[in-house]
Parts: structure tokens; C-alpha cells; sequence
């Protein structure tokens, strides 16, 4: 039996894992080895291992490696420590292979530490572009410290394919968050509203947004300027509720939160801010949301696949492959203002039932683990010159 190590580090990455992880702890073949670090183990940003616990997983190993800080030094010495702990649990565990999910710092200090203990790695959401994080850096170094590649789109396998990678090593398998909302059972409207009132006291009687911004954290856009002109523009729009999940552990994340706060706190009614939904809520509030806007992946990847409008603010996701749904604006009141109305233009909403996603839309996780069965994992790795120099 291969044993599989899954590193998770934060609740959106949780979510997207979730089947996978439910698949491999099922599989005959396969042994679940659940390694559970960063914001996970903050009570700041929800304390999200609890959730884990609750869906029935085993945890293995818990990583502290959060620092209270903000800036990216503290960012860097919460690598140092992650490293530091995550050698320990990979010597105990002793896994087959690890298999990480995107492009976080937290998920940098995995790859780096599976390497240097020659563990093969198995990556997922490799090729992708987000010119405006740091996020764009690492997801390519990981890409470097893998072995195995799981990529959402032909086009991203096709960079994993320039960056070297071995072309019997790279699978297209579509995108998990996409399997996922086919795989979670959605709530309907009334169950929703009264999830929301018993879970988050929460009264949800008006049409709403679904938001998720997160900082910025590469070029010249000021995240806290720029979610406030975000928070500028719903005001123009009062007849309208708000959900507002907390940001991720990013440089620059807590004076997000802090905003949030404090902007709830005002319109407590109007307003719902919460560090973590879960899964199923969090789906089942896109469903039945007006719209999803921020900078969050999920606006792009997921909300096409329920044809589901979505605003993309500013240059965190620029350069990612997006549906015709997805609207793109500047990071100005404005500009979020005007992408707001060209969401409620009539051809927008007769465009809505066209929509194809191109993240896929079934089906990856039993690519996933078919690969990871059959992979030979004692190969040393060897850069793939691209044939032509292209």
C-alpha cells in the first residue's frame, strides 16, 4: 500500500482536497496520511482543524508555524518553522509521496522540505498564472520540486511542459473545486437561510453578494485601498446583503480583517463576516448568491460551473484562464460600480446558460489516484529540453 501524504495549510485548500482526501482514505490500495498546518491550528483565521475532525479524518500530524505578524518577514521566519516541524512529520510518517495543492508559502515550505528528504512530490494546479501575488513565484519553484503534475487545463500542462517537466509525468485532470461542487450536496435557498441563522445568527431575507478579497501582494495595488473602494461601491447598493469571508494569511491579510470587522460591526443586519463557511456553505451560498466578487480563485474556477456571475477585482488573478461569465474590473469604486451593472445587463444574463467552464467538470480525483497508483515515484528527475527550443 502507497502511503499518501496531504498537506493542508489553509480552509480554501481544505475544501478543494476534500474528495480527494475521502478517496484516497477509501481506496484499498492506498494509506491517508493527513499532515495539518497554518491557518488550520489560528483560532484567528477560524481554527479550521476542528472542521477537518468533523468531516472524519484522522489527523496525523499538526505543524504550528504562524507567526502574529503581517509583513512578509514574518511570512518568511513562518516558512522557517514550518520546515522546521514538517521534517519531523515527514521522518515519523515516512510517506510514499506528498501531494500538495497550489501556490502558498505554506505550501512552498512542504515542497522544500519533501525534496531535501527525497520524497517524490505530486503537485496540483501547477502552470497556472496570478501575476499579482507572490503566489505566481511559488506555484512555478513547486512545479520545480515536483515530480508528478496535475494541472486544470491543457494549457497549463503545456507550461509545466516549458518549465522542463517531464512530459510522461504531467496529467490534465481538470480542477478538484470544479469535481467538488458536483460531489457536495447544495442546500437550497431555505436551508441555507436557516443554516446561516442557526450556525452565524445570521437573517438572510434580501438578495446578496458573496465576497472574498485577499491581499495583494505583488505590484503597486494597496490592498487596503483597494478593498475599500470595494467596500465603497456595495454601499451604492443597499438593497442588497453581504457575506464577506475573511482573507487568507497573506502580508497584509489582518488589517483586511480589521476592515471587515469594522465595516460589519456597522451594518450587522446588512452584513454577515465570517473566518470560515466550510465547504458545503460556502458552495451553497455561490449558488444562490447574486454574484461573487473579489479576488478570489473561486470566483473564477468555481462560478462558472453553476453559471453563476462573478467580478474579479484588480490584478491578484491576472493572467488566469477564465469563462466569458467572469467580469474583470480595476481595483477603484467606479470600476467595481460599473462591473456591478454590466452583471444585471440583459445580454450578461442571457449569456449565463452558455457559460463553459475551462477548469473541466468531472472525474479528477479518479485521475488523480489512478496516476498516483501507477506512477513509478525512484525515478531521478531530468529537465525536458523542449523539442525546436519552443
Amino acid at each position: 500500500m502507497r502511503k499518501i501524504a496531504v498537506f493542508t495549510g489553509t480552509r480554501a485548500e481544505y475544501g478543494l482536497l476534500y474528495w480527494l482526501l475521502k478517496d484516497i482514505q477509501t481506496d484499498s490500495d492506498l494509506t491517508l496520511q493527513l499532515i495539518v498546518s497554518a491557518m488550520h491550528l489560528s483560532p484567528e483565521f477560524g481554527y479550521s482543524k476542528s472542521l477537518i475532525e468533523q468531516d472524519g479524518f484522522e489527523i496525523d500530524e499538526q505543524v504550528e508555524m504562524l507567526l502574529s505578524s503581517d509583513t512578509s518577514v514574518g511570512s518568511v521566519k513562518s516558512m522557517g518553522l514550518a520546515m522546521i516541524g514538517l521534517a519531523d512529520s515527514l521522518q515519523r510518517l515516512k510517506p510514499d509521496v506528498v501531494v500538495i495543492l497550489g501556490d502558498r508559502f505554506e505550501a512552498l515550505a512542504m515542497a522544500q522540505t519533501a525534496m531535501m528528504m527525497n520524497i517524490p512530490i505530486a503537485h496540483l494546479h501547477g502552470g497556472e498564472i496570478t501575476e499579482g501575488a507572490k503566489d505566481d513565484a511559488i506555484r512555478h519553484a513547486i512545479t520545480k520540486l515536483s515530480n508528478l503534475h496535475f494541472t486544470a487545463n491543457e494549457s497549463y500542462a503545456q507550461r509545466v511542459r516549458q518549465l522542463g517537466e517531464s512530459p510522461k509525468n504531467i496529467f490534465n485532470v481538470g480542477a478538484l473545486g470544479v469535481e467538488a461542487l458536483h460531489r457536495t450536496t447544495i442546500l437550497s435557498q431555505e436551508q441555507l437561510t436557516q443554516v446561516l441563522h442557526d450556525k452565524f445568527n445570521f437573517t438572510l431575507s434580501q438578495p446578496y453578494f458573496l465576497v472574498t478579497y485577499h491581499a495583494v501582494t505583488l505590484g503597486d495595488e494597496d490592498p487596503e485601498l483597494s478593498f475599500t473602494a470595494l467596500l465603497s461601491a456595495l454601499e451604492q447598493i443597499p438593497e442588497h446583503q453581504i457575506i464577506i469571508t475573511y482573507p487568507n494569511a497573506d502580508d497584509g491579510g489582518r488589517k483586511l480583517i480589521n476592515l471587515i470587522d469594522n465595516y460589519a460591526s456597522k451594518h450587522n443586519e446588512r452584513i454577515l463576516a465570517v473566518k470560515s463557511l466550510g465547504q458545503q456553505i460556502y458552495n451553497s451560498a455561490m449558488k444562490h448568491c447574486i454574484a461573487v466578487i473579489g479576488n478570489s480563485s473561486s470566483g473564477i474556477i468555481e462560478a462558472p460551473s453553476l453559471q453563476i456571475p462573478s467580478i474579479d477585482i484588480g490584478i491578484r488573478q491576472k493572467g488566469r484562464l477564465s469563462a466569458h461569465s467572469v467580469v474583470h474590473c480595476a481595483a477603484d469604486t467606479q470600476a467595481i460600480a460599473q462591473a456591478i451593472l454590466a452583471i444585471s445587463h440583459t445580454d450578461y444574463i442571457n449569456a449565463l446558460p452558455t457559460t463553459v467552464n475551462p477548469y473541466g467538470n468531472s472525474h479528477t480525483c479518479e485521475k488523480i489516484i489512478s496516476s498516483l497508483k501507477a506512477a513509478s515515484l525512484d525515478e531521478n528527475k531530468v529537465f525536458q529540453d523542449l523539442k525546436g527550443g519552443n
